[in-house]
């Protein structure tokens, strides 16, 4: 493909794309195709001659297509100008997944300078313009002023591919840490009471069968997968519903002092702004209270989803605690406008990740890194290269504005609130809330005939006060999940409840028109109604309220006809 040839399957290209989102609403937003499905599809084998782009473009709509599940945008206009692109609105599943016009040029520009980018020597640009668009983005958030690149403590930001990278990366560091400044004896011998760097070595060996990386039980998946990547091991805290399902203070001293009772070196904890299943909100506060008592304990904050709401004023308190802990990290593929991948990771003080992760063979060593005057973000990460992912972050800051995030953010929290309504108010005696509605997530569950209504539910209820009273929650309509084992009458009557919800959730995706998750919170099954999407508005919120309130009825009348089990 030469240059003109280029030009024109370019263009082409784009006109796909841009017709791709126009027809979103008209696509099956999940793929209906069976596991090897592509495979009687193509060739057995590469071509041996290359093929006219036109050929393999056709194949686009023809192959792959059918074997996508739309997350993505169809197109938005703002003033005279079209902006970006929106997320089918009936997709309501998992987290949003952005993608906008300007990260897609960026990712464009991205791939025609091809720079790998692991040293500053290899494309000083990249290297540059990602330390000023993270610390950007370290004011917007409202995050300590040690978390930027400019701090006397010698903060900054580096973009990851994923939240789960992100938390192996720190894990690596927190682990090294902590084997560097334990103060545990080493074992000597009577001709050598100088500890030789082989006994050293053997210490820390022994020390790390000890380690444990920790996590609440809403924790994302990734923490205990980081800490079986890292050979250590992982204990996960219990919550409770009467705490919104929110790790406490008072929770995580018990579980340290349990730990080192019985012998364990707990070194490490994520806590959570926004956890999966319900976007709970830890206490911070409370937690970095503990961490005074555990300087060695390295916090780190994991906000893939719920981190941009950190652009409104309302919401900037809870950084207030981040001074004390470790790192912090957001991805700006999930809510803020940016296609994967872009997940920013923030560090208050670079250098325990740098030293742990920094290793320099002759073949990498240059005068600029020697000098100490550039930043090599190869020290920042697993990998070697990177991309230069921060070109699209730059594009969607300019091209957007503080001021368009902070609408874009604040419209979303806005759509979820009024869907949660919608379950409270017309879904009243149907639905049940199982945590309290928060950023533009909404879980609930079926309410079987028969069971205790939340008017009469009370055991257990408290009213909780969360994060200096900027998540003060009323827990009034929401249900109280029991969080001990002890059976009661009502027991039967849940698990029926969590087979309909489930029932439900499924039918519901089977049909295909709109696209949930459920999850498993204590004992109670539930569906997820993720509402953040740009252009959806009422209609598409009581569109999938009318579908979950036909799909339950009928569910229900088929299960009026079975037995109650349990």
């Amino acid at each position: 493909m030469d240059a003109e040839e280029f030009r024109r399957a370019a263009h082409s290209a784009v006109d796909e794309i841009v017709d791709y989102f126009t027809t979103l609403d008209s696509r099956r937003v999940l793929a209906n195709v069976s596991p090897g499905y592509l495979r009687p599809l193509l060739p057995s084998a590469a071509p041996e001659e290359g093929e006219k782009w036109e050929d393999i473009q056709k194949d686009i709509e023809t192959k792959i297509m059918p074997g996508l599940t739309h997350w993505y945008f169809r197109f938005l206009s703002r003033s005279k100008e079209t902006l970006a692109i929106e997320q089918s609105p009936n997709f309501m599943a998992f987290f949003p997944a952005n993608v906008t016009y300007p990260s897609i040029l960026g990712e464009m520009y991205s791939a025609a300078f091809t720079a790998p980018a692991f040293n500053w020597l290899c494309s000083p640009a990249c290297t540059e313009l990602e330390t000023i668009v993270l610390d950007w983005l370290c004011s917007l958030l409202h995050l300590p002023a040690s978390y930027l690149s400019t701090s006397a403590s010698g903060g900054g930001g580096v973009i990851q591919g994923s939240a789960s990278e992100a938390i192996v990366t720190v894990m690596i560091a927190a682990r090294e840490r902590f084997i560097k400044e334990y103060r545990g004896p080493v074992e000597t011998s009577k001709n050598s009471p100088t500890p030789t760097d082989e006994q050293k070595e053997e210490k820390a060996w022994r020390l790390r069968t000890r380690l444990v990386a920790l996590g609440s039980e809403m924790s994302h998946s990734s923490t205990e997968k980081a800490a079986k990547i890292t050979g250590v091991n992982y204990r996960s805290i219990p919550v409770t519903a009467a705490d919104q399902f929110s790790l406490t203070g008072q929770g995580l001293k018990e579980a340290l002092l349990d730990l080192t009772r019985n012998g364990w070196e707990p070194f490490y904890l994520t806590v959570t702004l926004g956890t999966t299943s319900t976007c709970a909100v830890d206490q911070f506060k409370e937690i970095a209270e503990v961490k005074k008592q555990y300087p060695n304990l390295w916090i780190h904050v994991d906000a893939a989803y719920a981190g941009p709401v950190l652009l409104l004023d309302k919401y900037r308190v809870l950084t207030e605690s981040f001074e004390a802990f470790d790192s912090f990290d957001f991805n700006m593929h999930k809510w803020l406008l940016t296609n994967f991948d872009a997940s920013c990771l923030f560090l208050p003080r670079r250098e325990p990740v740098v030293s742990a992760l920094s290793i320099t063979p002759s073949y990498l060593q240059n005068n600029y890194s020697s000098s100490g005057l550039v930043t090599d973000y190869r020290d920042w990460q697993i990998p070697l290269g990177r991309r230069f992912r921060a070109l699209k972050i730059w594009f969607v800051l300019r091209s957007y504005g503080v001021n368009g995030l902070k609408r874009h953010v604040t419209r979303h929290i806005e759509l979820g609130d009024l869907f949660a309504d919608l379950v409270k108010k017309e879904g009243k005696g149907l639905f049940e809330l199982v945590a309290k509605p928060r950023f533009a997530l909404t879980v609930l569950r079926v309410k079987v005939p028969g069971e205790v209504s939340n008017e009469t539910r009370d055991e257990g209820r408290t009213e909780t006060k969360m994060n200096e009273g900027v998540m003060s929650d009323n827990l009034h309509d929401v249900l109280i999940v029991k969080d001990d084992d002890k059976k009661s009458s009502d027991d039967g009557l849940l698990s029926q409840g969590n087979a309909v919800t489930k029932e439900v959730y499924e039918t519901i995706n089977a049909a295909g028109e709109i696209f949930l998750t459920g999850t498993l919170i204590k004992d109670v099954y539930a569906i997820r109604v993720v509402g953040a999407n740009e252009q959806t508005d009422e209609a598409h919120l009581r569109k999938a309220f009318d579908i979950l309130v036909k799909t339950t009825k009928n569910v229900l009348e088929r299960w009026g006809k079975r037995p109650v089990t349990g």
